[in-house]
């Protein structure tokens, strides 16, 4: 780890310690860590439109007790990390989605998901790590595919949940899914937000699993900390004007482990099936009843899954 760096406590996570780093290429991270220092790290890559704090805290708590020094941060684009400004012209989100689901290149977007994998690679050297192992949720899984392709020599173990290659002719999500994800709320109050954020939840979450209280306490929470509708929109470009990545997943020799839920509706598990069928000698599990998050009912299974992973 680098010693120069400077840690606070966390305001939101008090075994976590925050700080930001600039990675030197005009964009900082807002970056939270916890664990013993000695232990073997795990790098944490949320997904589109979510703040760090989406991976549980009971999650991170859970690897740190299994011997596990964990960091987890804002992408660029959302929470305390960097906005970017987008210059060009005002793209057609319908018309690339459609390129998109039949392999056809669509370009255009401020950055793409290659630029989002050189912030991890550049976060890695920046923060001293020694090859962390790597779990990567949705289109943070999408990043870790072409952190594995691309920088093999800065990562251990590959871990990915709910996420997707992209490849040509996957089943597209769930209309309802998708337009809830991306769609913008009733009113522009924070109380419209928080009720929008609750919406989300319920539409792509795990059915049966999502409890009201915390679910409102959550979304205050994170609306308290960030709100930028404009990073949404533009991570959801990246992943467009990013196209398959089937070819990388070819080029990935390291081990990997993929998880995905029974009940997952915005990338349905056939999703996950594709990426593990691609990466030689990857392992695929399938949680029944998970939808697309990590309610704290399949924490225990989940990090298990994972911790294992890493240490066999």
């Amino acid at each position: 780890m680098n010693s120069a760096l400077q840690f606070q406590i966390s305001p939101y996570t008090p075994f976590m310690q925050e700080t930001s780093i600039d990675l030197g290429n005009g964009v900082q991270l807002h970056v939270e860590i916890g664990g013993k220092e000695t232990d073997p790290a795990i790098l944490l890559i949320m997904g589109l439109g979510a703040q760090m704090l989406f991976w549980p805290d009971f999650f991170c708590k859970s690897l740190i007790d299994q011997g596990y020094r964990v960091i987890r941060f804002d992408n660029r684009d959302i929470g305390l990390s960097s906005k970017i400004r987008h210059k060009g012209p005002r793209l057609n989100h319908l018309k690339l989605m459609g390129r998109f689901a039949i392999g056809l290149p669509n370009n255009g977007a401020p950055y793409n998901l290659y630029d989002m994998a050189d912030d991890v690679a550049l976060l890695i050297d920046r923060l001293g790590l020694d090859q962390p192992h790597i779990i990567g949720a949705s289109m943070g899984g999408m990043i870790a595919q072409i952190l594995a392709a691309k920088y093999p020599e800065k990562i251990g173990k590959l871990g990915l949940i709910f996420t997707s290659n992209n490849q040509p002719l996957l089943p597209p999500p769930f209309p309802k899914q998708l337009f809830t994800l991306i769609g913008k709320p009733e009113s522009r109050d924070e109380q419209g937000i928080i009720n929008h954020s609750l919406k989300v939840f319920k539409t792509i979450g795990s059915p049966g699993y999502l409890n009201q209280l915390e679910a409102l306490q959550t979304a205050r929470k994170l609306y308290q900390r960030s709100y930028h509708p404009a990073g949404v929109l533009q991570q959801f470009l990246a992943i467009l004007c990013t196209g398959s990545l089937l070819p990388l997943d070819k080029q990935i020799q390291k081990p990997t482990l993929v998880v995905h839920g029974s009940k997952d509706r915005l990338l349905p598990p056939s999703h996950g099936k594709a990426v593990a069928k691609a990466i030689s000698g990857a392992k695929f599990e399938l949680i029944e009843g998970m939808g697309h998050d990590i309610p704290p009912h399949f924490i225990p299974q989940l990090s298990g899954l994972f911790a294992h992973h890493f240490k066999s």
